[in-house]
């Protein structure tokens, strides 16, 4: 009860005329000294976006839901508000400006991963049937299907003889998440399938994959993996790099998974979380950057 007393006071009133007596002995806004003092990356991006979130300042605050094509325009704002002068901070401007396309880029992706987690898979849609068909021959260069629909789409980790049930929950997302890493990271993906396909420590290698995309979009919709991609990435994050980060989670997720030698592939939601809470460990250090240490073809 005392801590959000305390935090009422401090962001409320104290934190007000702390900055004001700041801005007085420096000459500087709060956003000039975030910028200067931290380096690009999550604990710059983090701390700007506190700084524009909590600001009675509605230029400041409407800044995080500017478009990318008005942000310089929103910065030269900005200055104008907070009377900051090019002449004496010249690269206050490009410094702000990176931190709002990190964040104002963080928003427009979970609206693009969203949208393909809510498109359907669709029997009937070529785009969709050719996509799948390019898993499988992806992964499986050197045997042809029988047909679309038959038993031989467990091989690759499918529950029944035709995967469109299996996308229900992710949609498009699942499945394009699975071609990405196996048209990227050919021999990487065919030596996890070969790990999934193991006698005892075998696991569905598309469920899993499907499952490993619902964690990498419930970590973007709540914000964990913002100082990712603020550190990865110096400007607006877009869909490949989601891609990239699920590979990286059913790669990671895989040498985890065979290292803990589960006895049975039942336990797999206990060991999903074991893994999950790993993830977010990770992501809980400001120099985190998940990125899969391994040469892609692209």
């Amino acid at each position: 009860m005392l801590g959000y007393i305390w935090t009422y006071i401090y962001s409320s009133i104290l934190r007000y005329w702390l900055k004001w007596f700041i801005r007085q002995a420096t000459g500087t806004c709060e956003l000039q000294r975030i910028c200067s003092r931290y380096k690009p990356g999550a604990t710059r991006t983090t701390k700007a976006e506190y700084s524009l979130r909590s600001s009675k300042n509605k230029v400041l605050r409407g800044a995080l839901e500017t478009n990318k094509d008005n942000l310089e325009q929103c910065v030269d704002q900005i200055m104008k508000e907070k009377k900051v002068k090019p002449q004496k901070d010249p690269l206050f401007k490009k410094s702000l400006h990176i931190c709002l396309l990190q964040i104002t880029g963080n928003s427009s992706l979970y609206i693009s991963v969203e949208d393909l987690r809510k498109e359907v898979f669709n029997s009937e849609n070529q785009q969709h049937e050719a996509l799948l068909l390019k898993l499988w021959d992806l992964l499986m260069p050197a045997v042809k299907l029988d047909s679309r629909i038959t038993k031989q789409w467990g091989d690759i980790g499918f529950q029944g003889d035709d995967p469109k049930t299996d996308f229900r929950g992710m949609g498009m997302l699942g499945l394009i998440n699975l071609v990405f890493f196996s048209e990227n990271y050919t021999e990487e993906a065919r030596q996890v399938l070969s790990h999934a396909n193991h006698p005892t420590l075998g696991y569905s290698y598309a469920i899993v994959g499907i499952n490993l995309t619902e964690m990498a979009y419930s970590l973007l919709k709540s914000g964990a993996l913002k100082p990712h991609f603020y550190n990865t990435i110096l400007g607006t994050a877009e869909l490949r790099h989601f891609h990239q980060l699920y590979c990286y989670l059913a790669y990671e997720f895989d040498k985890f998974w065979l290292a803990e030698e589960p006895e049975s592939i039942m336990e797999f939601n206990q060991y999903r979380e074991k893994f999950h809470d790993i993830v977010k460990t990770h992501l809980q250090d400001p120099d985190v950057a998940l990125t899969l240490t391994i040469c892609s073809k692209k």
